[in-house]
């Protein structure tokens, strides 16, 4: 089937549906913090339901942080065409079956613009099924599918589709809790021993694509600025980054405080939400200094700051792609989050 247009006023089925599957089959930190204020918005509409997220078996530590939203997590073994994991074809029988048997009333196709994700979508065996199309594709339901917005901020995208369905926003902002164990883990790490909150600032050269990193030299640049200005450098990144940190620490006329691999995530997010400034490439630790208010300049090379930057542009800048960003772009940026001006950077 395909849709030309959606059908104005579609509602959820009557009753409300007691058992919705939300399929986002999606690993990366950022994007399911992305999603998080889509399953606010269903568990206010819908409280007495059980929502189960369909994803990724990585995703659990993120999706056990909001038991208030989402009641468990089923690992998707795969699906052909879907590159985040290679598809299991012969666990994806059982797969099916299970669902099938759980008897959803509502699945929600939330992974994206539906030309791999929507066959999957349907084959979970939902009474109803929403979500995104591409006009001219597959599409399930004319009632309750919507062409996908590519410029879209990926936040604003599944409110879209939950309010066409009758379920109002819960607010836009992403959240993370944190928990005493946090502070622990954090606590742990001897090299952070001593910084107090707001003294510092975490400088994240990583990110999972290549294509998306700013140099090491102008990170380097921007970390030494920093620590100019009375603030300790935290390097952070996990384990298989710890080269590049390496680097640029190597590359700072400055001391910095390298923690590659040693902030796992309670331990990283409890690190940011006391950081005075992030600065960070387009990548999932961006997200969580916007779940946890911590001001950020955000380095864009490779991705849509349409689709994936902050949606509070005051607290979180965004540098990039066009124009290219540039050092002094970047130390103005923290500049103005720090309140203060900017000096001339040297090089």
């Amino acid at each position: 089937m395909t849709c030309a247009s959606p059908v104005a006023g579609a509602r959820l089925v009557d009753p409300p549906p007691r058992r919705v599957a939300v399929l986002r089959a999606l690993s990366g930190l950022g994007d399911l913090l992305c999603t998080v204020p889509a399953l606010r918005a269903l568990r206010a509409g819908l409280p007495e339901a059980t929502i189960t997220l369909v994803g990724l078996p990585e995703a659990a530590p993120v999706v056990a942080r909001f038991p208030h939203y989402v009641d468990e997590l089923v690992a998707l073994p795969g699906w052909p065409g879907l590159p985040e994991r290679e598809a299991d074809v012969a666990g994806l029988v059982p797969f099916l079956a299970t669902m099938h048997e759980r008897r959803f009333d509502l699945a929600l196709q939330l992974h994206g613009s539906g030309v791999v994700s929507n066959p999957l979508a349907t084959l979970l065996g939902a009474r109803h099924t929403a979500g995104f199309f591409v006009p001219g594709q597959f599409c399930p339901d004319p009632e309750r599918f919507l062409p996908y917005p590519d410029d879209e901020p990926e936040v604003r995208r599944p409110l879209r589709l939950l309010e066409h369905l009758g379920l109002p926003a819960a607010g836009e902002d992403l959240e993370l809790p944190l928990t005493a164990e946090d502070e622990r883990a954090l606590g742990s790490v001897a090299e952070l021993a001593g910084l107090s909150a707001g003294s510092y600032a975490c400088v994240h050269p990583g990110a999972n694509d290549d294509a998306r990193r700013w140099p090491v030299a102008d990170f380097a640049a921007v970390a030494d600025a920093i620590s100019a200005r009375g603030l300790t450098v935290v390097l952070t990144g996990v384990a298989g980054e710890a080269s590049l940190n390496a680097a640029v620490a190597a590359a700072m006329q400055a001391p910095a405080v390298d923690v590659a691999g040693r902030t796992p995530l309670g331990a990283l997010a409890a690190l940011v939400s006391r950081a005075r400034l992030l600065v960070a490439n387009d990548t999932g630790v961006s997200h969580l200094a916007a779940a946890l208010g911590t001001p950020s300049v955000v380095v864009f090379r490779a991705s849509d700051p349409r689709r994936w930057a902050p949606l509070d542009r005051t607290r979180h800048q965004v540098v990039g792609p066009r124009p290219a960003p540039s050092v002094d772009t970047v130390v103005t940026r923290a500049d103005r989050l720090l309140g203060r001006p900017a000096p001339p950077v040297g090089r």
